[in-house]
């Protein structure tokens, strides 16, 4: 039985996550994190053109045996032929991966499908879709409330959106039951809030002062528990229905050993008032401002 756990790869092309002490991971240091992932279970792999060298990364390692999905970036905003800007994007990140196929293929900025060129953007999409080069075709979202718009005109396959303990929007909008309904794959990312929720009480940055109580409180739980903040926050993402895969990122094989461990548990019920509305908080993009 394949894992829910999918590996994220965006430290295989640069150093990402505010929890990564070594930089962009080596190439043994991947080789060895997907022998790993390979012995687990663990079959889906997430990507994305933008991550610097990841794609090339994993087609040099050789990842034909996962599933494998990738993100397209932003459409230029002169682009004269969608359809063939799509083709181009998708086919070079294939020849990166050295797959011949995609298990998905996601938009890293779906706001381009409510612009001028939306309707041509998905039709391009379905287009591979229909040519057997894509399984699967959707979206990366930031916030849940970017599905409003979306949805109602460009029905995904497969949508990535954020979700942790801290911020729990997917299920609190009603959202992850109406993908559901229309027969979404969904998978969540951010289940440690790029390593946040896994510091050790009060290690986290100066900058997250503010929200200090909030993390206090967190790791009061967890330790009122006896759990590690790994395995509660795996058991926070795995233990919500409806989520076909959660998306962990790792430095080392080591790390990724002790997610794949941290996982066999059971669920668990996080209180409410350890989640926060705050985006400067929840949104990692909003970081760099604080």
């Amino acid at each position: 039985m394949s894992s829910r756990i999918a590996l994220g790869t965006a430290q295989f092309g640069a150093a990402y996550g505010i929890a990564n002490a070594s930089g962009q991971v080596s190439l043994q240091s991947a080789r060895e994190i997907l022998d790993v992932a390979r012995a687990a279970d663990v079959d889906t792999l997430d990507t994305a053109a933008l991550y610097g060298a990841s794609e090339a990364t994993l087609g040099q390692i050789g990842v034909a045996d996962f599933l494998v999905v990738t993100k397209l970036p932003g459409l230029p905003d002169d682009c004269g032929n969608v359809d063939a800007w799509v083709r181009a994007a998708t086919t070079a990140s294939l020849r990166r991966l050295n797959v011949a196929s995609l298990a998905g293929l996601l938009l890293h900025r779906p706001a381009d499908l409510l612009g001028a060129n939306g309707e041509a953007l998905f039709a391009a999409l379905l287009a591979l879709k229909s040519e057997g080069l894509v399984a699967k075709i959707g979206y990366s979202v930031y916030s849940p409330d970017e599905f409003d718009a979306l949805v109602k005109r460009f029905s995904p396959d497969l949508v990535q959106a954020p979700y942790n303990v801290f911020d729990r929007r997917l299920e609190a909008s009603g959202w992850l039951s109406r993908l559901k309904d229309i027969g979404a794959e969904v998978h969540t990312r951010s289940a440690f809030l790029q390593g946040l929720l896994l510091f050790p009480r009060g290690g986290w940055p100066k900058k997250f002062q503010p929200w200090r109580g909030l993390l206090e409180i967190w790791h009061d739980w967890c330790e009122m528990r006896g759990l590690t903040p790994v395995q509660a926050a795996l058991a926070h993402a795995l233990g919500l229905p409806g989520v076909d895969r959660v998306v962990v990122g790792v430095d080392s094989a080591p790390q990724l050993q002790k997610i794949v461990q941290a996982s066999g548990g059971s669920g668990v019920d996080v209180p409410v008032d350890i989640r926060s509305s705050d985006d400067a908080l929840i949104n990692p993009s909003r970081w760099n401002a604080l």
